[in-house]
């Protein structure tokens, strides 16, 4: 295992140093979601030193223009978009702070990995790409219009707040999908369920001990592309599992926190509940128990998973009402989460899903968020009005909010018919066509662009929106050599 610190990646002499250079450029600067002012200016300024023209809209999307050259100068624009922001998770008892560290990052193998945090090779590894095309002095190609989006990855800000009339040419590569050899020629739409509720605090009975109930070590993942893997959810588990103490410790909840990003499973999730002091028994027989029930259910797919309780350092200060505690119990137990409903056109393509992502809860209130996802935009609409109906038997207060369309595949497509024939002539194999069910900004641009020709490819990486996520290093050179290949035939 070599480790890097970012500086140092580009000196490990991986290929292609056009494209590495840059990632190692990108994992310097912080770059979370509606925090891309740094990595913007960073883009800016290189392009304004190597003469190629930029422009910047009302949200902070960022457009780079190069003309066509060696024999390309008249052929069609082309089109290449990525986004800027990353998705910022860490392990429990990482050190590291997204909106100021370096990401740190290790070679194993044929693998570069950030061990204790996420990467951001989605989608640093598109933006690397595509900087790399705009640096390259020797391909021929047509004129290139590079965008840049921001926020994607909370909402996907940019690409909603994107104006119509931009972008001059009718041909796109995206570069935001995470398999080698495959192109991909639609993917879900999706939108947001956020619960709200108020409440007034109770207060601690007088004598009673506060506990904290942990739940770590699950694989976590990306919301849409892992969500078929039956990998665990934190809070849902951490909430089947407060449930059931409830009347062996009569526990008393006095905060519940799960999971830090709408897109990604959560892999933790943190209780303080408060006991009578003759239940401290109970609440450590309780926890074992659960614990071998959890690695029963669960050893396939989640080895790492760790059920906790321990003395809290400091006592709580308030409680849920017994009334609230139901409330949130009750609803968290019964909500939706995971494969709603699998495609029955394409085979082994989730159709509906749903994540339930974030919780935060306290004695005065809290609020959850579930990332509702779908092929179809009226069946994520179904599903959205489901789980808000859920909530409102409770009277919270529930928004449907975020919305973005699925992009729709078109088989037909003459951008992919040439991409499909340049990967057969760069490897000699046949490249496959797939529709991800994770959210592209692709449908929202064609929404702008009705006429518009998308394509999707990228290098593999493994992990995306978790910690420990690696991009395969010898798919990094294929993709920018199919990159350059597609644009010298587009350019002819």
């Amino acid at each position: 295992m070599t480790i890097l610190h970012p500086v140092d990646t580009a000196r490990a002499q991986l290929a292609p140093p056009i494209v590495w250079r840059h990632f190692d450029a990108l994992c310097r600067i912080p770059r979370p979601s509606q925090h891309e002012d740094a990595v913007r200016s960073h883009v800016v300024n290189w392009a304004a030193a190597r003469g190629l023209a930029t422009e910047v809209d009302a949200i902070g999307n960022l457009l780079v223009r190069k003309p066509g050259q060696h024999g390309g100068e008249q052929a069609e624009t082309l089109v290449l978009q990525n986004h800027l922001d990353m998705v910022c998770q860490k392990n429990e008892g990482v050190t590291h702070d997204f909106l100021r560290d370096p990401i740190q990052t290790v070679i194993e193998g044929e693998w570069l990995r950030a061990p204790g945090t996420t990467l951001g090779a989605d989608n640093g590894m598109g933006v690397a790409l595509a900087l790399a095309l705009l640096e390259d002095v020797e391909t021929p190609h047509g004129p290139l219009e590079v965008l840049f989006t921001v926020d994607e990855e909370a909402g996907m800000g940019g690409a909603h707040g994107l104006q119509a009339g931009w972008l001059q040419g009718r041909r796109m590569l995206n570069l935001d999908t995470e398999e080698w050899g495959e192109f991909f020629l639609g993917c879900a739409g999706g939108l947001d369920v956020n619960v709200t509720r108020h409440s007034v605090a109770d207060v601690v009975p007088p004598g009673w001990q506060t506990w904290q109930v942990s739940l770590t070590g699950l694989r976590g993942g990306h919301s849409g592309v892992n969500i078929h893997e039956e990998r665990g959810n934190a809070i849902k588990l951490l909430v089947r599992v407060l449930h059931g103490l409830q009347a062996a410790t009569d526990c008393r909840w006095a905060s519940l926190n799960g999971g830090t990003a709408r897109n990604a499973l959560p892999r933790e999730a943190f209780a303080m509940v408060a006991i009578p002091p003759q239940r401290a028994a109970d609440m450590l027989s309780g926890i074992e128990s659960w614990q071998a029930t959890l690695h029963a259910e669960l050893a396939d797919t989640e080895p790492g998973l760790s059920l906790q309780a321990r003395p809290a350092a400091t006592p709580a200060a308030a409680l849920l009402s017994p009334s609230e505690q139901h409330v949130w119990c009750s609803t968290l137990l019964a909500a939706p989460h995971g494969v709603h409903r699998m495609s029955q056109s394409l085979a082994g393509v989730v159709e509906t899903s749903n994540n339930l992502g974030v919780v935060q809860i306290q004695p005065q209130g809290g609020e959850v968020n579930f990332m509702v996802r779908s092929l179809r935009d009226s069946a994520a609409q179904a599903l959205g009005e489901q789980i808000a109906a859920l909530w409102s038997l409770s009277h919270s207060d529930v928004t449907l909010s975020g919305h973005y369309p699925g992009w729709t595949p078109n088989p037909a497509s003459p951008l992919l018919a040439i991409c499909q024939q340049v990967f057969h002539e760069l490897t000699g194999q046949a490249s496959t066509v797939k529709v991800i069910h994770a959210g592209l900004e692709c449908g929202l641009i064609q929404a702008l662009y009705p006429d518009m020709d998308i394509v999707s490819f990228g290098p593999t990486i493994r992990g995306a929106h978790a910690p420990g996520e690696a991009v395969h290093i010898p798919t990094v050179a294929s993709s920018w050599q199919l990159l350059r290949a597609i644009a010298r035939k587009l350019s002819s």
